[in-house]
């Protein structure tokens, strides 16, 4: 695998390596090895998941910005396996440099990337297919108390979400979340 650092220090595309011919493709979608050789020296730990989800949704369906506030707060590790997404995590680190900056990466069943996202960053996605099947490991179970988010449409963080946000179909919590400026940044 190939790991691709962002502008963002603690999120990372990983382009895996893929096997085509005549048959179809094969690729390691995921090695704790490999993983642990090439991620720990850039985040400085070992991450070990323990939950695996799976999400599928249609067409302009905007899910997001999540995150768990601590102690529960998680590192992601996520990818589109069906279908095509614009997957953004935004720093919410408090008194981080690049606090409210935000990493948009496209990840598709034909591309294979993956987008590891370390804990203090929100993350949500926008489905830009018919249809998409998204996974996504994390290294925290879900904890519904310390469930949190911000608005997708916050103004603030300048995300082009490839799909007018007004005619997102979101779900009735994503339409509650406040802005960025309202939140209490995430600290370790």
């Amino acid at each position: 695998m190939n790991i691709i650092e962002t502008e963002i220090q603690g999120l990372y595309v990983i382009e895996p390596r893929v096997f085509n011919d005549a048959r179809g493709y094969f690729f390691e979608s995921f090695s704790q090895r490999e993983f642990d050789a090439k991620m720990a020296p850039l985040i400085g730990r070992k991450i070990v998941f323990v939950q695996d989800n799976e999400r599928m949704s249609s067409y302009g369906v905007m899910r997001g910005l999540h995150y768990q506030r601590a102690p529960f707060t998680q590192a992601k590790l996520v990818r589109c396996v069906r279908g095509k997404v614009l997957d953004v995590a935004v720093d919410i680190r408090k008194g981080s440099p690049t606090f409210g900056k935000h990493v948009a990466v496209e990840l598709s069943e034909d591309n294979h990337m993956q987008f590891f996202i370390d804990k203090g960053f929100a993350h949500g996605f926008a489905v830009l297919s018919e249809t998409a099947v998204f996974q996504y490991k994390c290294d925290e179970f879900y904890h519904p108390e310390s469930d949190a988010g911000i608005s997708i449409a916050d103004p603030s963080l300048g995300i082009d979400w490839r799909l007018p946000v007004e005619k997102a179909v979101l779900s009735p919590k994503d339409t509650q979340h406040p802005l960025l400026n309202q939140i209490t940044p995430w600290e370790p």
